[in-house]
């Protein structure tokens, strides 16, 4: 277990860094204004993560599933793990409750956010 655990972090580790290193770089090529590096880092993650599911299935290499898809492509965005959430959620044939997920996802995690900032704006304003 301890192993496993050292595997995600040093994996969240590098997808974190990779991460910033993302947004500094989207900075600078294309401006402040538009959320460039976070779109970007969320399609790749996302596409990275449907390639290792069938990667790593087929090659037997499950193995360093907690390294690469929870530690790197975790740190990197956790919009991956959403992604691979609400697909296999389509592919199973749960169309309903996949578009249940995506919906809820965002509209309450949005929401969620806001609440965040709201409540925490008035009581330390």
């Amino acid at each position: 277990m301890l192993s496993t655990v050292l595997q995600v972090a040093l994996g969240g580790a590098i997808g974190a860094s990779a991460r910033y290193l993302t947004s500094v770089g989207a900075v600078r090529l294309m401006g402040p204004g538009f959320p460039w590096a976070t779109l970007s880092v969320n399609i790749v993650g996302s596409f990275l993560m449907g390639v290792l599911v069938v990667v790593l299935a087929q090659k037997g290499g499950m193995k360093a599933a907690p390294f690469l898809m929870t530690g790197i492509l975790g740190g990197f965005t956790t919009f991956s793990a959403f992604s691979l959430d609400a697909f296999t959620l389509y592919e199973r044939g749960q169309t309903g409750a996949a578009l249940a997920y995506v919906t809820a996802s965002v509209l309450v995690s949005i929401a969620a956010l806001a609440a965040g900032i709201l409540v925490t704006r008035a009581l330390t304003q």
